[in-house]
């Protein structure tokens, strides 16, 4: 079992998000496990029941085509000439159950455990986000704070012009003289 192939970085490469999960494409965990994916989907077969929908599914041809396009995949000869059946974590571990291989159990092991990587590195990626948006609503209410005070300070240097104004105007009405300083 080589290093390179379980290689953290490598694995996380060949697991691809459609249909709103992560998946891998059974060519890929084929090579993995050191059998042909003829075999591997042969195991499948024999195996049905302990795969459902949200273990394993075949790639649609739109889907095919997207893989093809999106993922640097050469053509869908590279797929293997035919529409291929992708396997979510838990189906990556019932594979390990069907070939029962140790080279098969090892390396669903380390499968297994890249995406739990990958599902905490999303969890606290989702964490940042909500704590920037909290960070963005506080900011907000502080700018909303800082504008009303502003409006205070504009309101009371008006009133302070006003007074100046005030003391500067010309009075009318009676004036009451002192008879001593004139």
């Amino acid at each position: 079992m080589s290093n390179i192939i379980l290689n953290e970085s490598n694995i996380a490469s060949i697991i691809y998000l459609i249909r709103g999960k992560k998946v891998m494409l059974d060519r890929d965990i084929a090579d993995l496990y050191g059998v042909k994916a003829t075999r591997l989907r042969e195991q499948v077969k024999r195996n049905l029941d302990r795969f459902p929908e949200n273990f394993m599914f075949q790639l649609t041809e739109n889907e095919a085509d997207f893989m093809v396009s999106q993922n640097a995949i050469p053509s869908k000869k590279h797929l293997g000439g035919y529409l291929p059946y992708v396997f979510t974590e838990h189906g990556v571990l019932m594979l390990a159950n069907v070939l029962r291989s140790s080279r098969a159990i090892k390396i669903s092991i380390r499968i297994i455990e890249v995406f739990v990587k990958i599902r905490e590195m999303s969890l606290s990626h989702e964490n940042v986000l909500l704590k920037l948006e909290k960070i963005e609503k506080s900011i907000t209410e502080h700018d909303n704070s800082i504008l009303i005070i502003f409006e205070y300070l504009k309101e009371l240097e008006k009133a302070r012009q006003g007074q100046l104004d005030q003391e500067n105007r010309k009075r009318i009405g009676f004036r009451k003289f002192d008879k001593d300083k004139d």
